[in-house]
């Protein structure tokens, strides 16, 4: 399979990672809209190219990993492309998934390609498991929690305001909610309750803080409706204290079965070294779907609920039977 990476930031670098490792997948180009002959990849049997050359519709890809930022990029790119090439993102504003869903079928459709939107651990591995569970528990309550970590589309959305030059933000699930739930109490959350942000901002010099964390905490979708804080720091600390891109989380559900009310907690868990890796790598075994959903006559949008298991690994069915079944 031929693959090509739009965007080189911390995504795409994780999506080149991820298929370093994959013997049946092959980098062919990282696109980018700096000029490419100052960007330096780690694969040396890919071309470096602009994103303008995707406009011709006839670059020799089988899937293109669209890894820009989903406040501004993703909503206007996956349509775009989709058009022209498969395609998969992680858009992750969960509020604006049907919207964006929608674009990318029309779009697809009329190219006859398959846009797969919304993929990584949430949305993404976490959406499958609340779906399994409320599947198999029927009426009971899904939690999910995020974090200790670093929320790469939060720190994007803060880092597009005017004044701001880097920006971290870290997701922290409030303890005492977890415990509730893992402890079978069916508590009813709200979102505040469940998770606080926390902010750490360096500022343009001679940029106005005040209105830059007015803006943050206000944001709609990201921050409105948490406890959040905000730290201005300097270039220094944040390449000392927060240079790295660790994150986690689990899914919980909690549901009953029988008529003596027999309660279960399912669990599942992801503690992550680096997000934009592992995120990097559930999208490089969902392109591989995308591309032999496509040689099989599919088109139109998909999310991972859409995606068969088999259709994620290299390996054959014989394989897959004999080892995991």
């Amino acid at each position: 399979m031929k693959a090509g990476i739009l965007g080189y930031g911390n995504l795409g670098k994780g999506v080149e990672a991820a298929i370093a490792r994959c013997d049946d997948i092959e980098l062919k180009a990282v696109y980018t809209r700096r000029d490419p002959s100052g960007l330096k990849i780690k694969t040396p049997t890919a071309l470096v190219k602009s994103a303008a050359d995707l406009d011709s519709g006839k670059e020799d890809i089988d899937v293109l990993i669209i890894c820009g930022g989903s406040a501004t990029d993703l909503p206007g790119m996956t349509p775009k492309y989709a058009e022209l090439y498969n395609v998969i993102d992680s858009f992750d504003t969960h509020a604006n998934i049907p919207t964006h869903f929608a674009n990318v079928d029309a779009a697809s459709k009329r190219g006859g390609k398959v846009g797969l939107i919304s993929c990584g651990w949430d949305p993404g591995m976490f959406s499958l498991n609340r779906l399994y569970a409320t599947s198999i528990l029927p009426g009971g309550s899904d939690y999910t929690f995020w974090g200790k970590g670093v929320s790469q589309g939060h720190s994007d959305a803060i880092r597009r305001i005017e004044g701001v030059k880097d920006a971290r933000q870290y997701t922290i699930p409030v303890e005492e909610a977890v415990d509730r739930v893992r402890n079978g109490e069916n508590p009813e959350l709200s979102t505040r309750e469940k998770h606080t942000r926390e902010c750490f901002v360096v500022a343009e010099e001679g940029a106005d803080k005040a209105k830059i964390e007015e803006q943050i905490k206000t944001m709609p979708n990201y921050f409105a409706d948490y406890d959040t804080t905000v730290h201005f720091i300097s270039e220094e600390e944040m390449k000392r204290d927060h240079s790295g891109l660790p994150h986690g989380g689990s899914v919980l559900y909690s549901g009953e079965t029988g008529t003596d009310g027999c309660n279960h907690v399912i669990e599942y868990r992801l503690q992550l070294d680096s997000n934009p890796e592992f995120t990097g790598s559930v999208l490089t075994a969902y392109a591989r779907a995308v591309a032999r959903l496509n040689a099989e006559g599919v088109t139109g949008a998909k999310t991972v609920f859409d995606i068969a298991p088999a259709y994620l690994t290299p390996l054959s069915g014989d394989e897959i039977r004999a080892h995991f079944l």
